[in-house]
């Protein structure tokens, strides 16, 4: 949880775990919105979304209507402390197993490790298995997990949507592909 108190401003995008892109959350002071001394194009005015109540132009219907759906179903979950609670299980769940298998080691350090996107790779000695672990996956229905480009590796995504189980799915996987080199 975040005390939003503490800031003039927050802006979020609401990809991925409140819905697909094309909107956004912003949440603002009153009492900064005077504090302009320069001039600001019309639709960048915070100001003139607020005195038409967000509606100064056509907000974009999909993805708002699917942001109200994930709030709904987040409530219906226990809303954030379950959330959170749950998202850290997740976390610790892969992050143990990635420090505990000797195949795999996390590209963060751990004072950094997010708990949404959990990049890692195959150990230094085992990087020619990098293909036969994403075919592995793919054949135990696991997609999407390969590292970006640049980088290499995997990137396990656990965003709030995505069930406990997928995150144990993944984590035996990975132990049974490690018994097997």
């Amino acid at each position: 949880p975040i005390d939003v108190s503490k800031y003039g401003i927050i802006y979020a995008g609401d990809q991925k775990n409140l819905g697909p892109a094309g909107a956004t959350v912003v949440i603002i002071k009153d009492d900064i919105l005077g504090n302009v001394d320069r001039d600001i194009p019309t639709m960048l005015d915070y100001r003139t979304h607020i005195g038409k109540g967000s509606m100064f132009n056509t907000p974009p219907v999909m993805p708002v209507f699917s942001a109200l759906q994930t709030l709904i179903w987040l409530k219906d979950q226990g809303g954030m402390p379950a959330i959170e609670k749950i998202k850290n299980e997740k976390a610790d769940l892969l992050y143990n197993e990635i420090d505990r298998n000797k195949l795999f080691v996390g590209t963060a350090a751990k004072e950094d490790r997010s708990k949404m996107n959990i990049c890692f790779v195959l150990n230094e000695e085992y990087k020619d298995l990098e293909g036969a672990f994403l075919e592995f996956a793919a054949g135990k229905g696991m997609i999407g997990i390969k590292g970006h480009r640049s980088v290499g590796g995997f990137r396990a995504s656990c965003y709030n949507a995505l069930p406990f189980e997928s995150v144990q799915a993944l984590v035996d996987s990975m132990q049974e592909f490690e018994a097997e080199h």
